[in-house]
C-alpha cells in the first residue's frame, strides 16, 4: 500500500511540474481505488451513478491539485476529494438522511464550542458596570486590566504614579466587585 502511495505521489509530483505522461498514469493508477471507495461508501447509487461520481472525482482531482502538499502524504488528500464528492451526490440526490454516519464522522462538526456570544456579553456587561465608576477610575480599569497597557504609560497620560495606579486599580476592581454582586461599596 505505501509503495502504490509513493508511487502516486511522485506521479503527482511530476504532473504538477506539468509532465503530462505522469499525469495521465496518475489518473490511471488511482481510478480504481476511487471507484472502490465510491462503490462502498455510495451503496444506495446503482453503478452507473457511481461513474458518475467517479468522474465528479477525477475533475475534482484535477480542479484541486494544485491543492496537495508535497511535503503531506498523498492518500488523505485523495480520500477526502472521494468522500466530498459522494456527499455532494447524496446532498443532490436529496438522501443525506440515509447516509451511513460512521462513513463521515471524521467530516462532521465537532462538539460545539462555547456561546459565541457569550463574550459579546461579557464585554457588554463589563462596560455597563464600568460606566457606574468615576470617569478616572473606569479608565484605570480599561488602560490596564483590559488593554493591558503599561502603568508607566498610563501613569504619564492621567498624571499619576504608579504607586497612585495601583491603589486606583485595587478602589475600582473592589467597586466593581460590588457592583456586580448588586450591591454598592460604601467601605472604600
Amino acid at each position: 500500500m505505501t509503495n502504490a502511495s509513493d508511487d502516486w505521489a511522485g506521479l503527482l509530483r511530476a504532473a504538477n511540474a506539468g509532465d503530462g505522461q505522469a499525469y495521465a498514469r496518475f489518473l490511471h493508477a488511482v481510478t480504481p481505488v476511487v471507484r472502490g471507495i465510491v462503490r462502498a461508501r455510495g451503496r444506495g447509487f446503482g453503478p452507473d451513478q457511481h461513474e458518475d461520481i467517479v468522474q465528479e472525482v477525477l475533475l475534482a482531482l484535477h480542479r484541486k491539485r494544485h491543492t496537495w502538499r508535497e511535503d503531506h502524504p498523498l492518500r488523505p488528500w485523495l480520500y477526502a476529494i472521494v468522500r466530498h464528492k459522494v456527499v455532494d451526490a447524496f446532498r443532490a440526490r436529496g438522501s443525506a438522511a440515509h447516509l451511513p454516519i460512521e462513513d463521515f464522522s471524521e467530516i462532521l462538526a465537532a462538539d460545539p464550542g462555547a456561546d459565541p456570544f457569550a463574550a459579546r456579553d461579557a464585554a457588554r456587561q463589563t462596560e455597563a458596570l464600568l460606566g457606574q465608576l468615576d470617569p478616572r477610575s473606569a479608565e484605570i480599569v480599561r488602560a490596564l486590566s483590559l488593554r493591558e497597557e503599561a502603568p508607566a504609560e498610563v501613569g504619564a497620560r492621567l498624571n499619576m504614579t504608579e504607586g497612585a495606579l495601583r491603589v486606583g486599580l485595587h478602589r475600582a476592581m473592589k467597586k466593581l466587585a460590588a457592583l456586580a454582586k448588586g450591591g454598592t461599596d460604601e467601605h472604600r
